[in-house]
């Protein structure tokens, strides 16, 4: 399937909000693509770092930067699920 245009994106995301706000969304379409365009977000800053990683030598730095990344995505997955998240700071 192809990715769509920022332009297509923008709209479906207006509309999805539209939708949202005036609870026209029975077969909850509008409620998964607003979330999930919330939470690919961070996933793909996760990518971004995870690259980083793997490409500037597995550097110290970059490992901290990712692990941070990582927490940030399951934050965003704990929030939009509506879960609290436990972490022991091991992860």
């Amino acid at each position: 399937m192809a990715k769509p245009t920022e332009e297509e994106l923008e709209t479906a995301l207006k509309m999805a909000a539209q939708m949202r706000d005036k609870n026209i969304d029975p077969f909850y379409i509008a409620k998964a693509l607003l979330s999930h365009h919330y939470r690919i977000k961070y996933l793909e800053e996760v990518m971004r770092a995870a690259d980083r990683y793997i490409n500037h030598g597995m550097s110290e730095q970059e490992r901290t930067r990712l692990i941070r990344q990582i927490e940030k995505a399951k934050d965003a997955e704990s929030y939009t699920s509506g879960e609290g998240r436990e972490s022991f700071g091991l992860e």
